[in-house]
C-alpha cells in the first residue's frame, strides 16, 4: 500500500470509528443545540445593549454562535480528540508499538484525527447549525465561493487544532500524568479560540494578542471568512503559517521524546 493510501485508510478508519457511537452522537447533537440556544439568547441580550459589538450585527452574532456549536467537537476545542488516547499509550509504553509501524507517528495520528473531525462536522455539527439557521435570523452568504473558502479555513483549523493537541499529548513523555496539561490546554482553547465570545470583542492589546495566537485559527478565522469579515487569502496564510509552525514543533518534540522513551509503569 502506498504512503498516501495508507494515511487515507487511517483517516477513513477514524471516521468509521466515531460513526459507530450513534447514541453519543445523538446526545452530542442535543447538547450542542441546547447550549447554542443558551448562548444565542445571551448574545441577543448583549447585542441589544451594544449593536455592532466587535463589528458584528445581531444576525452575524447569532450565526457565530451556531458556527461555534458546529465546530466545537469538530476541532476538539473542549477535548474528545486523540490526545487522551496517545497520552495513555505513552504512559503505558504502548507507544513503542506505534513507533515500529511502517508509518510516521505524527502523520498517523493526524490522519486519524482528520477522519474524526470530518465525522464530527457532519454527524454532530450540521444539525445544530441547520436548526439555528431555521429558527433564528442568521447571516449566511449566497456566494458558493465564500462557502468554499470557509471549508478551506475549517480544514486548516483542523490541522492547527491537531498541532496544538499533539504537542500537549507529547508532554506525557516527560510527565507522569498529562491530565493537568490537557485541562489547561482545553481552557486556553475555549478562551483563545473565540468559543466564549468572538475575539473581535476583546479590547486593546488583549484583543490583538488573542487574535495573533494559533487558537484564533480554529473558530474566529473560519467564522470571519464565512461572515465576510476577513480576506480569505490572508486568513489562509495566517492559518497555514501556524499549522506549519506547530507541525514542525511537534516533529522536533517527537524526535527528542523518542530518543529517550521511558516506560512509565507496565
Amino acid at each position: 500500500m502506498g504512503t498516501g493510501r495508507l494515511y487515507a485508510a487511517v483517516a477513513v478508519g477514524g471516521f468509521r470509528r466515531y460513526a459507530t457511537y450513534r447514541a453519543a452522537t445523538a446526545a452530542g447533537v442535543f447538547t450542542n443545540t441546547v447550549f447554542g440556544l443558551i448562548l444565542v439568547y445571551t448574545y441577543l441580550a448583549l447585542w441589544d445593549e451594544r449593536p455592532q459589538l466587535g463589528g458584528y450585527d445581531q444576525a452575524q452574532a447569532v450565526t457565530y454562535v451556531w458556527l461555534g456549536q458546529a465546530l466545537l467537537s469538530t476541532l476538539a476545542i473542549g477535548g474528545g480528540g486523540f490526545e487522551t488516547e496517545l497520552m495513555e499509550r505513552i504512559r503505558t509504553g504502548d507507544v513503542a508499538i506505534d513507533l515500529y509501524r511502517p508509518a510516521d507517528l505524527q502523520l498517523w495520528w493526524l490522519a486519524g484525527d482528520l477522519g474524526r473531525a470530518l465525522f464530527q462536522l457532519l454527524g454532530r455539527g450540521v444539525l445544530p447549525f441547520a436548526f439555528g439557521a431555521l429558527v433564528f435570523d442568521v447571516a449566511l452568504p449566497s456566494d458558493p465561493a465564500t462557502w468554499g473558502a470557509f471549508l478551506v479555513a475549517v480544514l486548516l483549523g483542523m490541522v492547527v487544532s491537531f498541532g496544538i493537541r499533539y504537542l500537549v499529548a507529547l508532554s506525557a513523555f516527560w510527565l507522569l500524568d498529562g491530565t493537568g496539561v490537557a485541562q489547561m490546554a482545553w481552557l486556553l482553547s475555549f478562551f483563545c479560540s473565540g468559543m466564549l465570545l468572538p475575539l473581535n470583542v476583546f479590547p486593546g492589546v488583549l484583543g490583538e494578542i488573542v487574535r495573533a495566537l494559533p487558537w484564533s485559527s480554529m473558530l474566529q478565522a473560519p467564522a470571519d471568512v464565512l461572515l465576510g469579515q476577513a480576506d480569505p487569502l490572508g486568513t489562509f496564510l495566517f492559518q497555514g503559517a501556524w499549522a506549519v509552525a506547530l507541525l514542525a514543533a511537534g516533529r522536533l518534540v517527537q524526535s527528542a521524546a523518542t530518543r529517550r522513551v521511558v516506560v512509565q509503569g507496565g
